[in-house]
């Protein structure tokens, strides 16, 4: 069986047709391609989210908080509070998971954010390091950003570069055979990626410029964030390839290992959709902020997800977008 998170068609029958929402304070439930859940209480809604982080040791404890919070980011939320569950090999040092407490602290603090709780062991039952983050933020609730709130005719906006948290992790665990192919700066670049997982600077503009759709950009990369912004919408869209973001380095990588990169996994990098008339005021928000964005495409009020190649003046040739399975990340690291 393919590693990864469970494709939608296995994640509905074997996971959400058991998984029912009963009671009337549950704002956001289970669902498909929502980054989040959201419970009220009275005027406050507590919105949280969970994420396990297993495909790396590199940075493990920095990259679990950014990827927890930027689901936080990702519904318009306050982040507020983070539980960490870190699962160990039993040759695990004190000093490695000190290491990852300390760094997961320190990246904590740097958006004003509290580790409050959580669980840590060593176990035979992982062969590498597994840290599981769950995520607490609050907002209103009638202030929540729906991964399933874009509208027919909202443009498509991405931030960053398609493939990035994919790309330092091949950076570090392929290091050794990347290293005949790549120079040692091209490298170290790749690498750096890793320090680029953070979308709270997004989120929070997104929000502010009234994005109605925002998802951080995980397992299944651009392609499957956007089959999943059109299926909690009930949408379609059209991506334009040729406008999609791809670092240099990332194409190196994704070349030499045969993967595509807009299926790469790319923590840090967010997605979302905003009216055309409020699209000037987020590109220039985006600018204000030193944040690298591009305008990559447009929901459609047709239910078919569609990717474009070729430029708006010229002939186009259109191909379905699959529903996400799995992350060309797995096909290398298997």
């Amino acid at each position: 069986m393919r590693k990864g998170k469970l494709s939608n068609e296995k994640l509905n029958d074997l996971v959400l047709k058991t998984v029912q929402t009963s009671r009337e304070d549950v704002l956001i439930g289970a669902s498909i391609g929502e980054d989040c859940s959201a419970v009220a209480f009275g005027d406050t809604a507590c919105v949280l989210s969970t994420d396990p982080i297993t495909g790396t040791a590199e940075a493990i404890g920095k990259l679990a908080v950014n990827v927890g919070l930027n689901d936080i980011a990702s519904s318009g939320s306050e982040a507020v509070a983070l539980l960490l569950t870190l699962l160990c090999p039993e040759e695990t040092t004190d000093e490695a998971i000190s290491g990852i407490i300390r760094d997961a602290q320190i990246t904590a603090n740097t958006h004003n954010v509290a580790i409050i709780g959580g669980h840590t062991e060593r176990t035979s039952a992982v062969n590498r390091i597994v840290i599981s983050v769950t995520a607490i933020g609050k907002n209103t609730p009638t202030g929540i950003v729906k991964t399933g709130g874009a509208h027919a005719g909202d443009f498509i906006y991405m931030t960053k570069w398609a493939g990035l948290e994919g790309t330092g992790i091949l950076a570090v665990e392929k290091k050794e055979e990347l290293q005949t192919v790549m120079k040692s700066t091209e490298l170290e670049q790749a690498r750096q990626m890793l320090v680029y997982t953070s979308v709270l600077k997004e989120g929070a503009i997104g929000k502010q410029c009234g994005a109605t759709a925002m998802h951080d950009v995980t397992e299944g990369g651009v392609l499957g964030a956007a089959y999943e912004i059109c299926e909690a919408s009930g949408l379609g869209c059209e991506l334009q390839k040729m406008h999609i973001p791809i670092h240099p380095v990332t194409e190196m990588i994704c070349n030499h290992f045969l993967i595509d990169p807009l299926k790469l996994i790319a923590s840090g990098a967010m997605m979302m959709t905003i009216a055309p008339e409020n699209a000037p005021a987020l590109e220039q928000a985006f600018i204000a902020d030193s944040i690298e964005y591009a305008k990559i495409g447009v929901m459609t009020e047709a239910t078919e997800k569609m990717l474009v190649y070729g430029d708006f003046e010229v002939e186009e040739i259109k191909e379905p977008i699959a529903p996400p399975e799995g992350d060309a990340l797995y096909d290398v690291l298997d």
